[in-house]
């Protein structure tokens, strides 16, 4: 679960699923029907820029904070930062409460801010940076990060979005430089928590975690305890250090009970250490307020390591009505989705999606997610390609491993594949509930054939 400071899943069609799972039953979200299967079960979940992950999902007092903005802008309507704080405030309730409304009303916010200020406005440049962001869009989140950095080179919002939009185009090395330039110039909890994840991509985890530290001793209010802590677990829990993680959830979600991404984080934790009961608990209640592709899997990879086949199923189905939703809602499936139908769905539709998110952004994980659906409908030779460049940068990710390990095992390419399934279940051998004992069983094979 690596760390995602920004990126959250498309609301909207959160929202639609939501009303849906929820209608379906109270217990679980489940919708009947079956699910595929195959040789490699999905391992990705919790690899994911989960930027979003970690967005802090109900922000301290931000609906008193936009009805106060909203009543002073009645009255003052000409003042421009007060129309972009209230568009900030719009876009960080998005993410928050997966209500797609509040996207095109900051959108018009920040015009608004940029009607009555059109020159030398850099709070409603980073904030509309930031919506870009948000709707996936890095080429814009770039361009108006870098006019608002233009105007006031110290805004720490916009050195935060262009660090996002740099990661999330691919861009590691111009990432790895603009945070390192932003915490010279404006060191804080934003600057640190994306300074650490650019030094985990590039192959740091070590000082990634000094970084993370950092940002844990500036950390005063609950939000940001909780942010900093789940983090940190993230990273533990990528390295295999479960209790490390586990004290660091437990940390997050004692100064912000129920916060989601230590909730999720605490499940997975407690799956990857063969505590099923525990792990099922804490992801059914995740999957009650976010039923999304990533999570969705989660939960239904712990129910069949439990022996639960069946109501794995059910959840890949809710994928499955997910995606369908979110083409009827203009929204493109995002990578998420596609490893969870690569694995557990139809292959052929997680490659189109595949292609479509790397001919938009060519990242580590854009390169995994093509890798693995190209393995999936039988081109292991292109697809070992593509593992490969996941590789480039020096991140050390178990499922990325265990996916360049099965590719190379269809190659033939027996040492190679001995070698990456071990880094795998080395690295973190509790990665994915499914995956991981796929992984096992591979190496026996392979030992086997010598």
């Amino acid at each position: 679960m690596a760390l995602r400071p920004l990126l959250p899943h498309t609301p909207r069609t959160a929202v639609v699923v939501c009303a849906l799972a929820v209608g379906l039953t109270a217990a679980s979200v489940v919708i009947d029907g079956p699910g595929g299967s195959g040789d490699g079960p999905s391992a990705t979940r919790g690899a994911r820029p989960a930027a979003a992950r970690l967005e802090q999902l109900t922000a301290d007092g931000l609906p008193g904070r936009i009805t106060t903005l909203q009543g002073h802008l009645r009255t003052e309507p000409k003042d421009a930062v007060g129309w972009a704080q209230l568009g900030s405030a719009y876009v960080e309730q998005a993410r928050g409460t997966g209500d797609p409304t509040r996207y095109p009303q900051a959108q018009k916010a920040f015009a608004r801010s940029l009607a009555v200020q059109p020159r030398d406005n850099d709070v409603a440049l980073a904030g509309r940076a930031s919506l870009a962001a948000a709707r996936h869009d890095f080429h814009d989140a770039l361009r108006d990060a870098d006019k608002a950095l233009e105007v006031n080179s110290y805004s720490q919002g916009a050195m935060a979005v262009r660090v996002d939009a740099l990661v999330e185009l691919g861009r590691y090395r111009d990432a790895q430089r603009a945070a390192e330039r932003a915490d010279a110039t404006r060191p804080g909890i934003p600057v640190f928590t994306r300074l650490a994840y650019v030094l985990e991509l590039r192959g740091e985890p070590d000082k990634a975690r000094k970084v993370l530290l950092r940002a844990e001793d500036s950390a005063t209010s609950p939000s940001d305890i909780a942010y900093v802590s789940t983090a940190l677990g993230q990273l533990a829990w990528s390295q295999g250090r479960y209790g490390t993680a586990r004290d660091a959830y437990d940390t997050a979600l004692k100064a912000v009970p129920g916060y989601l991404p230590a909730l999720e984080g605490r499940g997975r934790t407690a799956t990857a250490d063969g505590r099923l009961d525990a792990g099922i608990r804490d992801l059914e209640k995740v999957v009650r307020r976010f039923p999304l592709p990533a999570e969705l899997a989660a939960l239904g990879e712990a129910y069949e390591a439990r022996g639960d086949r069946a109501q794995g199923r059910r959840q890949y189905a809710v994928v499955d009505t997910w995606i369908t939703l979110a083409k009827a809602n203009g929204v493109a499936t995002d990578l998420d989705s596609a490893l969870v139908a690569a694995d557990h769905g139809d292959a052929g539709e997680a490659l189109k999606a595949a292609r479509a998110e790397w001919d938009r952004r060519r990242t580590v994980h854009t390169a995994d997610a093509l890798a693995w659906a190209l393995h999936r409908t039988g081109d292991h030779k292109k697809a070992l390609g593509y593992a490969e460049r996941a590789a480039e940068p020096g991140y050390r990710n178990a499922a990325f491993l265990y996916h360049r390990g099965m590719i190379e095992k269809s190659l033939g390419e027996k040492a190679a594949a001995r070698r990456h399934l071990r880094a795998a279940l080395d690295l973190n051998p509790g990665f994915s509930p499914t995956a991981s004992r796929t992984a096992k069983a591979a190496l026996k094979t392979l030992d086997g054939d010598r």
